[in-house]
């Protein structure tokens, strides 16, 4: 029987169909840059001192400067480990007083500031932005601060659930249907916290967006991989992540010209309504429907996409079954996953990756940090990195395969971290250079485990198996601010050779996956665990020569 991508080869595997629907698809994931990056315009902290009732009176009256009344008012200010005294602290002063004196107003009180006494902030605090985020809105800094890190980590859990549990329905009532209802609550969820009234609503519809955005994201580059032929699979799978990287930049421009956080989250939210239009512009997977025993509608959603294309379907390819042998619905499971020892091996090599590019990805950003102080700046140079590493795999991967330069992008992260543990502080150069090179290795690291992902696995339980082995991304997102900061202050390069050694363990491990290049995807399980087929040794045969005797036996 014809598989679907012999069909594909005649109706068009990358012709007028299918490059709408990537345009389409892209759309989508590009606006799934504010959900995972979005903390970083929404949860911005700015410079702060505490609010003392009084002083902004006494500064009218003496005619301060900015600069002099921080000098005056605000302590810790020019000692080295004064950060938390001028950001968490205040002076016990009443400043109402009249007996203060514009010069020095605290020399009357005290002969040394140090022997003032402080308290911690009563009356608010003072921020230093044009806008407003969260975190000057509901005060989420000092004693509160852990308030911001659960802002992200209650997305990063959403991302968890939702990859699993959304994954396994796509791939039981279908891609379409789940891409749509995801898109609604995503919508809705994001406008409803644009308005939320407190930080506990904010944090609720937060983990609303974390449970369907990502699980969106997800089934938007699988429904792109199914329709496409084997020959196209691994540039639409890339440039479908390129278009995440425009979601930055398109995001940093939004973030600058809408400082206020509410107003920027409707902006980046109310397009995302636009994307219901796609119930009349995407047809459901083919792939999944054969896999579910609904060969006539897959038949009719050939013969549409061969019109689009202005092929015609030929009558001999119009009978369609996943395989001979196979004519009841298969319905996922999660055991499909490690029932099998080539499956096993697939789903637990997968699952470290995503963890490690996770870990990785994020952990050199917060490691390293950016230089200069304009978080615009910063964050469009960092999303600029990007895309050479798009190019860098699309040049190689089709010439070389997938594992190999895989392997390699891992192992470079790793070395380049591994390095950057031994390059002193003056050659901040060479430190800059390494931390982009291991950035960009991991990023290259990061857009491949997600195309193997969707090779590996058959049409079945190829969804729910990308959603589960993503899902430890997420895991690795939650852990990594911890992993960094207790590590650091162990000793500042501890963070970069635990790094290093996940890197270089999930290299290896990657050269134990099979190649995927130019291969069609497994209908089966059984296709699956052929991928990587050992070779079977031929069996040692002795033949002996027996001469037949001329006479007859006594």
């Amino acid at each position: 029987m014809p598989t679907m991508d012999h069909i594909l080869e005649h109706v068009g595997d990358f012709h007028f169909f299918q490059k709408r629907t990537f345009l389409l698809l892209s759309l989508l994931s590009a606006a799934f840059t504010p959900i995972y990056v979005g903390i970083v315009f929404l949860g911005f902290t700015p410079d702060h001192h505490c609010r003392s009732p009084g002083v902004a009176e006494l500064s009218r009256r003496c005619g301060w400067s900015p600069e002099e009344e921080l000098n005056y008012t605000v302590p810790g200010l020019g000692e080295a480990d004064g950060a938390f005294l001028r950001q968490c602290m205040r002076y016990e002063v009443d400043w109402n007083q009249s007996s203060l004196s514009c010069v020095d107003p605290l020399a009357s009180l005290a002969p040394n500031r140090s022997h003032l006494p402080l308290s911690p902030c009563e009356h608010g605090w003072v921020y230093y932005m044009p806008g407003s985020s969260i975190v000057t809105e509901f005060n989420l800094v000092c004693d509160h601060s852990w308030m911001l890190d659960l802002f992200q980590s209650v997305v990063n859990g959403g991302f968890f659930i939702g990859s699993m549990s959304i994954g396994y329905l796509a791939d039981r009532f279908g891609r379409k249907l789940c891409l749509l209802v995801t898109i609604l609550i995503n919508a809705s969820s994001g406008v409803l916290m644009a308005v939320s009234p407190s930080y506990a609503w904010v944090l609720i519809f937060r983990l609303i967006q974390g449970l369907v955005s990502k699980a969106s994201w997800m089934i938007g580059y699988i429904q792109i991989t199914e329709f496409v032929g084997p020959s196209y699979r691994r540039t639409v799978g890339i440039l479908y992540q390129v278009a995440f990287t425009f979601g930055l930049l398109v995001l940093v421009g939004v973030a600058y010209a809408l400082p206020h956080w509410r107003w920027l989250q409707l902006a980046v939210t109310l397009p995302n309504f636009c994307f219901l239009l796609y119930y009349w512009c995407i047809p459901e997977s083919p792939r999944w429907l054969i896999s579910q025993n609904k060969n006539a509608k897959a038949l009719r959603i050939m013969k549409y996409i061969a019109k689009k294309n202005g092929k015609s379907l030929p009558t001999s390819l119009q009978s369609l079954r996943v395989d001979e042998e196979v004519s009841e619905k298969l319905s996922p499971s999660f055991l499909d996953l490690v029932r099998t020892p080539q499956m096993r091996k697939h789903t637990l090599i997968l699952m470290y990756n995503w963890f490690t590019g996770s870990v990785l990805y994020q952990g050199l950003i917060m490691h390293t940090g950016l230089a200069g102080s304009d978080v615009y700046l910063d964050f469009f140079y960092s999303a600029l990195m990007e895309f050479p590493a798009a190019f860098i795999i699309i040049v190689t991967i089709d010439r070389i395969g997938r594992r190999y330069p895989w392997a390699v992008f891992n192992m470079v992260a790793g070395v380049a971290c591994l390095a950057l543990v031994f390059i002193p502080d003056d050659l901040q150069g060479l430190k800059i250079a390494m931390a982009c090179l291991g950035r960009m290795g991991i990023t290259m690291g990061y857009e491949m485990v997600c195309l193997v992902n969707a090779e590996l696995y058959p049409t079945f339980i190829r969804n729910l198996g990308v959603m589960v082995c993503s899902s430890l991304c997420d895991i690795g997102g939650i852990i990594t601010p911890f992993l960094v900061y207790r590590l650091t202050a162990i000793w500042l390069q501890l963070p970069l050779l635990v790094f290093a050694v996940v890197g270089l363990v999930a290299g290896v491990l990657v050269l134990m996956l099979p190649e995927t290049k130019g291969k069609a995807l497994p209908e089966t399980i059984e296709e699956a665990e052929n991928m990587q087929r050992p070779r079977r040794s031929r069996e040692k045969v002795i033949y002996l020569q027996v001469k037949k005797p001329e006479g007859p036996l006594k």
